[in-house]
């Protein structure tokens, strides 16, 4: 067989990589060896700030929905409306509650309502 050479292949991965880190700090935007574990480490960075968003973005709608809730009714909490949801069978998520007590107050009012009877 004969015999080859990995050069072509090499930098392209190798600028695949510089290109990933442009914009890094210090040497690992232009030192190859640097740059790859900063991409390494960008990269599980990255995986871990999708799975938080999506856990700020419940914390968000739970509190938006808790605040409403208290203005609706002083008396009523978050815990006790989602259980009065869940009982009627009001099909409605955290993210679509939130969006109605932002934007449409008295839709929200009346879900309050039909869900305390």
């Amino acid at each position: 067989m004969p015999r080859t050479k990995t050069g072509v292949v090499r930098r392209k991965g190798h600028k695949a990589v510089l290109a990933r880190t442009k914009g890094f700090r210090m040497t690992k935007n232009r030192l190859y060896k640097v740059a790859k574990e900063a991409d390494l480490h960008a990269g599980q960075y990255a995986f871990i700030g999708r799975k938080r968003r999506k856990r700020d973005f419940r914390r968000l709608w739970v509190t938006r929905i808790s605040a409403a809730v208290k203005l609706v009714d002083e008396k009523l909490n978050y815990s006790r409306f989602i259980k009065a949801l869940k009982d009627k069978k009001i099909l409605l998520d955290r993210k679509v509650l939130s969006d109605l007590a932002i934007r449409d107050e008295n839709v929200f009012k009346e879900v309050v309502n039909s869900a305390m009877k």
